[in-house]
Protein backbone atom coordinates (compact mmCIF):
# COMPACT_ATOMS: atom_id res chain seq x y z
CA UNK A 1 0.00 0.00 0.00
CA UNK A 2 1.06 3.49 -0.57
CA UNK A 3 1.19 6.30 2.48
CA UNK A 4 -2.24 7.57 1.14
CA UNK A 5 -3.75 4.34 1.01
CA UNK A 6 -2.60 3.88 4.31
CA UNK A 7 -4.10 6.91 5.91
CA UNK A 8 -7.35 6.28 4.26
CA UNK A 9 -7.44 2.50 6.49
CA UNK A 10 -6.60 4.81 9.09
CA UNK A 11 -9.52 6.54 8.10
CA UNK A 12 -11.74 3.57 7.97
CA UNK A 13 -10.59 2.03 11.79
CA UNK A 14 -10.85 5.27 13.43
CA UNK A 15 -14.46 6.26 11.70
CA UNK A 16 -15.46 2.31 12.51
CA UNK A 17 -13.86 2.73 16.24
CA UNK A 18 -16.04 5.99 17.40
CA UNK A 19 -19.30 4.06 16.17
CA UNK A 20 -18.59 1.15 18.27
CA UNK A 21 -17.69 3.80 20.64
CA UNK A 22 -20.93 5.39 21.69
CA UNK A 23 -23.94 4.41 19.28
CA UNK A 24 -23.94 1.32 21.25
CA UNK A 25 -24.92 3.56 24.52
CA UNK A 26 -27.25 5.78 22.56
CA UNK A 27 -30.26 4.51 24.20
CA UNK A 28 -29.43 4.12 27.57
CA UNK A 29 -27.91 7.48 27.73
CA UNK A 30 -30.87 9.46 26.68
CA UNK A 31 -33.71 7.15 28.36
CA UNK A 32 -32.03 6.52 31.52
CA UNK A 33 -28.96 9.38 32.15
CA UNK A 34 -31.03 11.87 30.91
CA UNK A 35 -33.86 10.95 32.16
CA UNK A 36 -36.02 12.02 29.13
CA UNK A 37 -37.48 8.27 27.92
CA UNK A 38 -37.96 5.76 26.12
CA UNK A 39 -39.92 7.73 23.13
CA UNK A 40 -37.07 10.39 22.77
CA UNK A 41 -34.58 7.51 22.78
CA UNK A 42 -36.71 5.82 19.82
CA UNK A 43 -36.52 9.29 18.11
CA UNK A 44 -32.51 9.28 18.80
CA UNK A 45 -31.97 6.02 17.19
CA UNK A 46 -34.67 7.26 14.05
CA UNK A 47 -33.09 10.57 13.79
CA UNK A 48 -29.82 8.58 12.84
CA UNK A 49 -31.59 7.04 9.85
CA UNK A 50 -33.35 9.96 8.71
CA UNK A 51 -30.15 12.08 8.66
CA UNK A 52 -28.57 9.60 6.54
CA UNK A 53 -31.49 9.27 4.06
CA UNK A 54 -31.49 13.32 3.71
CA UNK A 55 -27.57 13.69 3.19
CA UNK A 56 -26.53 10.91 1.11
CA UNK A 57 -28.69 12.13 -2.10
CA UNK A 58 -26.58 15.43 -2.07
CA UNK A 59 -22.82 13.74 -0.66
CA UNK A 60 -22.86 11.56 -4.29
CA UNK A 61 -22.73 15.42 -6.01
CA UNK A 62 -20.59 17.22 -3.46
CA UNK A 63 -17.98 14.06 -3.59
CA UNK A 64 -18.07 14.21 -7.90
CA UNK A 65 -17.64 18.09 -7.99
CA UNK A 66 -15.19 18.91 -4.91
CA UNK A 67 -13.43 15.34 -4.57
CA UNK A 68 -13.80 13.02 -1.81
CA UNK A 69 -11.19 15.05 0.93
CA UNK A 70 -13.45 18.15 1.03
CA UNK A 71 -16.43 15.95 1.56
CA UNK A 72 -14.36 13.74 4.12
CA UNK A 73 -13.28 16.32 5.97
CA UNK A 74 -16.72 18.72 6.43
CA UNK A 75 -18.14 14.87 7.26
CA UNK A 76 -15.58 14.82 9.80
CA UNK A 77 -15.80 18.24 11.82
CA UNK A 78 -20.13 17.67 11.58
CA UNK A 79 -19.43 14.70 13.17
CA UNK A 80 -17.24 15.74 15.71
CA UNK A 81 -19.72 18.54 16.62
CA UNK A 82 -22.58 16.44 16.90
CA UNK A 83 -20.77 14.00 19.13
CA UNK A 84 -19.66 16.75 21.70
CA UNK A 85 -22.93 18.59 22.12
CA UNK A 86 -24.53 15.11 22.41
CA UNK A 87 -22.44 14.72 25.47
CA UNK A 88 -23.46 17.79 27.30
CA UNK A 89 -27.21 17.59 25.47
CA UNK A 90 -29.67 17.23 28.49
CA UNK A 91 -33.07 18.27 26.70
CA UNK A 92 -34.89 16.53 23.89
CA UNK A 93 -34.32 19.03 21.51
CA UNK A 94 -30.60 19.50 22.03
CA UNK A 95 -30.15 15.87 21.95
CA UNK A 96 -32.33 14.99 18.49
CA UNK A 97 -30.09 17.63 16.79
CA UNK A 98 -26.53 16.91 18.07
CA UNK A 99 -27.80 13.06 17.04
CA UNK A 100 -28.60 14.02 13.44
CA UNK A 101 -25.66 16.26 13.39
CA UNK A 102 -23.65 12.71 14.04
CA UNK A 103 -25.91 10.90 12.33
CA UNK A 104 -25.31 13.07 8.90
CA UNK A 105 -21.12 13.03 9.09
CA UNK A 106 -21.10 9.48 10.21
CA UNK A 107 -23.17 8.75 6.64
CA UNK A 108 -21.22 10.89 4.00
CA UNK A 109 -17.97 9.44 5.76
CA UNK A 110 -18.50 5.96 4.25
CA UNK A 111 -19.06 7.14 0.98
CA UNK A 112 -16.16 9.27 0.67
CA UNK A 113 -13.77 6.92 2.21
CA UNK A 114 -14.87 4.28 -0.16
CA UNK A 115 -14.00 6.59 -3.29
CA UNK A 116 -10.81 7.45 -1.96
CA UNK A 117 -10.14 4.08 -1.94
CA UNK A 118 -11.06 3.84 -5.49
CA UNK A 119 -9.07 6.68 -6.51
CA UNK A 120 -5.51 5.39 -4.80
CA UNK A 121 -6.07 1.49 -6.10
CA UNK A 122 -6.14 0.12 -9.65
CA UNK A 123 -8.78 -3.13 -11.28
CA UNK A 124 -6.32 -5.69 -9.51
CA UNK A 125 -6.11 -4.17 -6.25
CA UNK A 126 -9.03 -3.07 -5.50
CA UNK A 127 -10.70 -6.02 -4.07
CA UNK A 128 -8.08 -6.05 -1.45
CA UNK A 129 -8.05 -2.61 -0.45
CA UNK A 130 -12.06 -3.13 0.08
CA UNK A 131 -11.50 -6.70 1.92
CA UNK A 132 -8.92 -4.10 4.65
CA UNK A 133 -11.84 -1.74 5.20
CA UNK A 134 -14.46 -4.54 6.04
CA UNK A 135 -11.89 -6.10 7.80
CA UNK A 136 -10.65 -2.65 10.07
CA UNK A 137 -14.43 -1.51 10.10
CA UNK A 138 -15.12 -4.59 11.90
CA UNK A 139 -12.03 -4.67 14.25
CA UNK A 140 -12.99 -0.56 14.99
CA UNK A 141 -16.52 -1.21 15.94
CA UNK A 142 -15.67 -4.55 18.18
CA UNK A 143 -12.65 -2.50 20.11
CA UNK A 144 -14.78 0.47 20.23
CA UNK A 145 -17.95 -1.34 21.82
CA UNK A 146 -15.55 -2.84 24.09
CA UNK A 147 -13.70 -0.31 25.47
CA UNK A 148 -16.87 2.27 25.70
CA UNK A 149 -18.71 -0.31 27.49
CA UNK A 150 -15.70 0.08 30.34
CA UNK A 151 -16.05 3.78 30.71
CA UNK A 152 -19.66 4.39 30.62
CA UNK A 153 -21.72 4.37 34.42
CA UNK A 154 -24.93 4.65 34.22
CA UNK A 155 -25.39 6.24 37.10
CA UNK A 156 -23.24 9.05 36.27
CA UNK A 157 -23.58 11.38 33.10
CA UNK A 158 -20.33 12.46 33.58
CA UNK A 159 -18.78 8.87 32.00
CA UNK A 160 -20.83 9.71 29.43
CA UNK A 161 -19.82 13.34 28.57
CA UNK A 162 -16.24 12.27 28.43
CA UNK A 163 -17.12 9.27 26.39
CA UNK A 164 -18.76 11.30 23.30
CA UNK A 165 -16.04 13.76 23.76
CA UNK A 166 -13.39 11.27 23.52
CA UNK A 167 -14.71 10.17 19.91
CA UNK A 168 -15.39 13.58 19.15
CA UNK A 169 -11.61 14.04 19.45
CA UNK A 170 -11.03 10.63 17.69
CA UNK A 171 -12.75 12.24 14.93
CA UNK A 172 -10.93 15.52 15.12
CA UNK A 173 -7.40 13.53 14.90
CA UNK A 174 -8.84 11.80 12.05
CA UNK A 175 -9.18 15.40 10.24
CA UNK A 176 -5.56 15.72 11.21
CA UNK A 177 -4.67 12.61 9.34
CA UNK A 178 -6.72 12.94 6.59
CA UNK A 179 -5.54 16.69 5.79
CA UNK A 180 -2.10 14.89 4.73
CA UNK A 181 -3.57 12.50 1.98
CA UNK A 182 -2.51 13.40 -1.55
CA UNK A 183 -4.90 11.42 -3.24
CA UNK A 184 -4.13 10.94 -7.45
CA UNK A 185 -6.15 13.38 -9.72
CA UNK A 186 -9.35 11.95 -9.99
CA UNK A 187 -11.98 13.78 -12.96
CA UNK A 188 -14.61 16.01 -11.42
CA UNK A 189 -17.97 16.58 -12.46
CA UNK A 190 -16.46 19.72 -14.73
CA UNK A 191 -14.19 17.38 -16.36
CA UNK A 192 -17.32 16.23 -17.76
CA UNK A 193 -19.94 18.85 -17.99
CA UNK A 194 -22.29 16.47 -19.98
CA UNK A 195 -22.64 14.35 -17.03
CA UNK A 196 -23.89 17.74 -14.65
CA UNK A 197 -27.02 18.04 -12.80
CA UNK A 198 -29.80 15.74 -13.31
CA UNK A 199 -28.34 14.27 -16.03
CA UNK A 200 -25.67 12.10 -13.69
CA UNK A 201 -28.61 10.95 -11.96
CA UNK A 202 -30.37 9.99 -15.15
CA UNK A 203 -27.45 8.08 -16.45
CA UNK A 204 -27.49 6.36 -12.98
CA UNK A 205 -30.47 5.31 -13.11
CA UNK A 206 -30.25 4.07 -17.26
CA UNK A 207 -27.62 1.81 -16.00
CA UNK A 208 -28.94 -2.04 -15.55
CA UNK A 209 -26.71 -3.24 -14.41
CA UNK A 210 -26.19 -0.52 -11.52
CA UNK A 211 -29.91 -0.58 -11.58
CA UNK A 212 -29.92 -4.20 -10.67
CA UNK A 213 -26.88 -4.37 -7.99
CA UNK A 214 -29.02 -1.53 -5.87
CA UNK A 215 -31.78 -4.26 -6.23
CA UNK A 216 -29.65 -6.95 -4.78
CA UNK A 217 -27.66 -4.20 -2.11
CA UNK A 218 -31.23 -3.65 -0.94
CA UNK A 219 -31.75 -7.31 -0.09
CA UNK A 220 -28.75 -8.49 0.94
CA UNK A 221 -28.43 -5.60 3.90
CA UNK A 222 -32.08 -6.16 4.50
CA UNK A 223 -32.00 -9.97 5.25
CA UNK A 224 -28.98 -9.91 6.79
CA UNK A 225 -27.33 -6.64 8.31
CA UNK A 226 -30.90 -5.50 8.84
CA UNK A 227 -31.69 -8.46 11.60
CA UNK A 228 -28.81 -8.89 13.37
CA UNK A 229 -29.68 -6.76 16.50
CA UNK A 230 -33.53 -6.42 15.72
CA UNK A 231 -35.22 -9.68 14.24
CA UNK A 232 -32.69 -12.32 14.35
CA UNK A 233 -32.09 -11.28 18.20
CA UNK A 234 -35.68 -11.41 19.04
CA UNK A 235 -36.07 -14.50 17.46
CA UNK A 236 -33.07 -15.92 19.25
CA UNK A 237 -34.57 -14.73 22.76
CA UNK A 238 -38.47 -15.74 22.49
CA UNK A 239 -38.18 -19.07 20.02
CA UNK A 240 -35.09 -20.35 21.05
CA UNK A 241 -34.21 -19.02 24.68
CA UNK A 242 -30.94 -17.33 24.22
CA UNK A 243 -29.45 -15.74 26.66
CA UNK A 244 -28.22 -12.21 26.83
CA UNK A 245 -24.55 -13.79 27.27
CA UNK A 246 -25.32 -16.28 24.54
CA UNK A 247 -26.53 -13.66 22.28
CA UNK A 248 -23.28 -11.39 23.24
CA UNK A 249 -21.34 -14.70 22.33
CA UNK A 250 -23.09 -14.72 18.91
CA UNK A 251 -22.37 -11.59 18.16
CA UNK A 252 -18.69 -12.32 19.09
CA UNK A 253 -18.69 -15.14 16.86
CA UNK A 254 -19.46 -13.04 13.57
CA UNK A 255 -16.64 -10.33 14.19
CA UNK A 256 -14.17 -13.43 15.13
CA UNK A 257 -15.38 -15.04 11.52
CA UNK A 258 -14.88 -11.74 9.79
CA UNK A 259 -11.45 -11.13 11.34
CA UNK A 260 -10.54 -14.50 10.90
CA UNK A 261 -11.20 -15.41 7.73
CA UNK A 262 -11.42 -12.14 5.65
CA UNK A 263 -7.79 -13.11 3.88
CA UNK A 264 -8.87 -16.62 3.36
CA UNK A 265 -11.87 -15.96 1.95
CA UNK A 266 -10.29 -13.24 -0.84
CA UNK A 267 -7.36 -15.59 -1.81
CA UNK A 268 -10.73 -17.94 -2.86
CA UNK A 269 -12.98 -15.19 -4.40
CA UNK A 270 -10.55 -13.15 -6.20
CA UNK A 271 -10.51 -15.39 -9.18
CA UNK A 272 -14.38 -16.04 -9.20
CA UNK A 273 -16.64 -14.29 -11.10
CA UNK A 274 -17.93 -11.47 -9.07
CA UNK A 275 -22.05 -12.79 -9.39
CA UNK A 276 -21.08 -16.51 -8.53
CA UNK A 277 -19.86 -15.29 -5.26
CA UNK A 278 -22.73 -13.29 -4.53
CA UNK A 279 -24.85 -16.06 -5.54
CA UNK A 280 -22.72 -18.21 -2.98
CA UNK A 281 -23.68 -16.08 -0.62
CA UNK A 282 -26.98 -16.32 -0.92
CA UNK A 283 -27.01 -20.18 -0.24
CA UNK A 284 -24.90 -19.80 2.49
CA UNK A 285 -27.14 -17.25 4.32
CA UNK A 286 -29.97 -19.57 3.32
CA UNK A 287 -28.29 -22.57 5.15
CA UNK A 288 -27.77 -20.05 7.98
CA UNK A 289 -31.16 -19.22 8.35
CA UNK A 290 -32.27 -23.14 8.33
CA UNK A 291 -29.76 -23.54 11.04
CA UNK A 292 -31.26 -20.63 13.05
CA UNK A 293 -34.64 -22.36 12.12
CA UNK A 294 -33.58 -25.38 13.88
CA UNK A 295 -32.34 -23.24 16.86
CA UNK A 296 -36.07 -22.16 17.75
CA UNK A 297 -38.13 -24.40 16.11
CA UNK A 298 -36.13 -27.83 16.47
CA UNK A 299 -37.31 -28.67 19.84
CA UNK A 300 -33.30 -29.79 20.63
CA UNK A 301 -31.77 -29.17 24.15
CA UNK A 302 -30.75 -25.88 25.18
CA UNK A 303 -27.11 -26.26 24.31
CA UNK A 304 -27.57 -27.36 20.97
CA UNK A 305 -30.05 -24.24 20.28
CA UNK A 306 -27.72 -22.30 21.74
CA UNK A 307 -24.53 -23.71 19.18
CA UNK A 308 -27.11 -23.59 16.12
CA UNK A 309 -27.54 -19.92 17.20
CA UNK A 310 -24.20 -18.66 17.79
CA UNK A 311 -23.40 -20.87 14.31
CA UNK A 312 -25.63 -18.94 12.20
CA UNK A 313 -23.96 -15.82 12.94
CA UNK A 314 -20.79 -17.12 12.17
CA UNK A 315 -22.22 -18.31 8.94
CA UNK A 316 -23.26 -14.42 8.51
CA UNK A 317 -19.76 -13.56 8.92
CA UNK A 318 -18.53 -16.16 6.23
CA UNK A 319 -21.01 -14.71 3.57
CA UNK A 320 -20.06 -10.50 4.82
CA UNK A 321 -16.39 -11.42 3.80
CA UNK A 322 -16.99 -13.15 1.06
CA UNK A 323 -19.24 -9.65 0.25
CA UNK A 324 -16.20 -7.10 0.98
CA UNK A 325 -14.29 -7.70 -1.71
CA UNK A 326 -16.61 -8.07 -4.43
CA UNK A 327 -19.33 -5.86 -4.13
CA UNK A 328 -17.68 -2.53 -3.20
CA UNK A 329 -15.33 -2.97 -6.34
CA UNK A 330 -18.13 -3.94 -8.94
CA UNK A 331 -19.92 -0.87 -7.76
CA UNK A 332 -16.65 0.84 -8.70
CA UNK A 333 -16.24 -1.13 -12.02
CA UNK A 334 -19.61 0.25 -13.13
CA UNK A 335 -19.39 3.66 -12.01
CA UNK A 336 -18.13 5.97 -16.08
CA UNK A 337 -15.05 7.78 -15.24
CA UNK A 338 -15.07 10.44 -12.46
CA UNK A 339 -18.89 8.91 -11.33
CA UNK A 340 -17.39 6.93 -8.35
CA UNK A 341 -18.12 9.21 -5.86
CA UNK A 342 -21.94 9.65 -7.01
CA UNK A 343 -22.85 5.92 -7.58
CA UNK A 344 -20.41 4.65 -4.11
CA UNK A 345 -23.20 7.56 -2.71
CA UNK A 346 -26.14 5.89 -4.05
CA UNK A 347 -25.36 2.62 -2.99
CA UNK A 348 -24.83 4.10 0.59
CA UNK A 349 -28.68 4.87 0.61
CA UNK A 350 -29.70 2.35 -0.68
CA UNK A 351 -27.49 0.23 2.03
CA UNK A 352 -29.37 3.02 4.73
CA UNK A 353 -32.94 2.46 3.38
CA UNK A 354 -32.56 -1.62 3.99
CA UNK A 355 -30.86 -0.97 7.55
CA UNK A 356 -34.15 1.17 8.19
CA UNK A 357 -36.74 -0.89 6.88
CA UNK A 358 -35.07 -4.33 8.21
CA UNK A 359 -35.38 -3.41 11.50
CA UNK A 360 -38.74 -2.05 11.20
CA UNK A 361 -40.32 -5.51 9.58
CA UNK A 362 -38.02 -8.05 10.73
CA UNK A 363 -38.36 -7.11 14.58
CA UNK A 364 -42.01 -7.34 15.63
CA UNK A 365 -42.20 -10.55 13.10
CA UNK A 366 -39.08 -12.02 14.57
CA UNK A 367 -40.27 -11.60 18.15
CA UNK A 368 -43.96 -13.08 17.60
CA UNK A 369 -44.09 -14.87 14.29
CA UNK A 370 -41.33 -17.78 14.54
CA UNK A 371 -41.92 -20.05 11.42
CA UNK A 372 -42.91 -17.61 9.47
CA UNK A 373 -39.90 -14.90 9.84
CA UNK A 374 -37.56 -17.96 9.51
CA UNK A 375 -39.07 -19.06 5.92
CA UNK A 376 -39.54 -15.57 4.67
CA UNK A 377 -35.67 -14.86 5.46
CA UNK A 378 -34.87 -18.16 3.90
CA UNK A 379 -36.43 -17.32 0.50
CA UNK A 380 -35.24 -13.92 0.46
CA UNK A 381 -31.68 -15.50 0.57
CA UNK A 382 -32.79 -17.62 -2.44
CA UNK A 383 -33.62 -14.56 -3.77
CA UNK A 384 -29.90 -13.04 -3.38
CA UNK A 385 -28.66 -16.14 -5.54
CA UNK A 386 -31.27 -15.46 -8.58
CA UNK A 387 -30.64 -11.72 -8.34
CA UNK A 388 -27.24 -12.45 -8.56
CA UNK A 389 -27.06 -15.05 -11.06
CA UNK A 390 -29.35 -12.28 -13.14
CA UNK A 391 -26.85 -9.19 -12.63
CA UNK A 392 -23.91 -12.14 -14.20
CA UNK A 393 -26.18 -11.58 -17.36
CA UNK A 394 -25.65 -7.96 -17.30
CA UNK A 395 -21.61 -7.17 -16.62
CA UNK A 396 -19.44 -7.18 -18.76
CA UNK A 397 -16.60 -9.94 -18.63
CA UNK A 398 -14.36 -7.55 -17.50
CA UNK A 399 -16.85 -6.13 -14.63
CA UNK A 400 -17.39 -9.85 -13.39
CA UNK A 401 -13.99 -10.93 -13.91
CA UNK A 402 -11.59 -7.91 -13.72
CA UNK A 403 -8.23 -9.97 -13.70
CA UNK A 404 -9.20 -11.19 -17.50
CA UNK A 405 -8.93 -7.12 -18.34
CA UNK A 406 -6.07 -5.23 -16.72
CA UNK A 407 -5.17 -3.56 -19.77
CA UNK A 408 -8.56 -2.58 -20.73
CA UNK A 409 -9.83 -0.82 -17.93
CA UNK A 410 -9.20 2.95 -17.75
CA UNK A 411 -7.86 5.46 -15.05
CA UNK A 412 -8.62 4.44 -11.35
CA UNK A 413 -12.31 4.63 -10.37
CA UNK A 414 -13.32 4.52 -14.32
CA UNK A 415 -15.44 2.37 -16.12
CA UNK A 416 -14.23 -0.81 -17.95
CA UNK A 417 -14.03 -0.19 -21.93
CA UNK A 418 -14.89 -2.69 -24.49
CA UNK A 419 -12.48 -3.95 -26.82
CA UNK A 420 -14.11 -2.37 -30.09
CA UNK A 421 -13.17 1.08 -28.01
Amino acid sequence: MGAAMRRIHVGNALSAFGLGFTVPYLYVYVAQVRGLGAMTAGLVLAVFAVAALVVLPFAGRAIVRRGPLPVLLAALVTAALGALSLGFASSAAAVLVSASLLGAGQAVMQPALATMIVDCSSADTRSRAFAMQFFLQNLGLGVGGLIGGHLVDTTSAASFTLLFSIEAAMFLLLVVVMVTVRLPHAPRIEDAPQASGRGSWKQLMGNRAMVQLCVLGFVLFFACYGQFESGLSAYGVEAAGISTSALGTALAANTLMIVVAQFAVLRFVERRRRSRVIAAVGLIWAVAWAVAGYAGLGHGSQEMATAAFVSTYALFGLGEAMLSPTVAPLVADLAPEGMAGQYNSAFALVKQLALAVGPAVGGPLGASLHAPYIVAFLVFSLGITVLAVRLGRQLTDVQDQPWIGKSRVVARGGAPVSADA
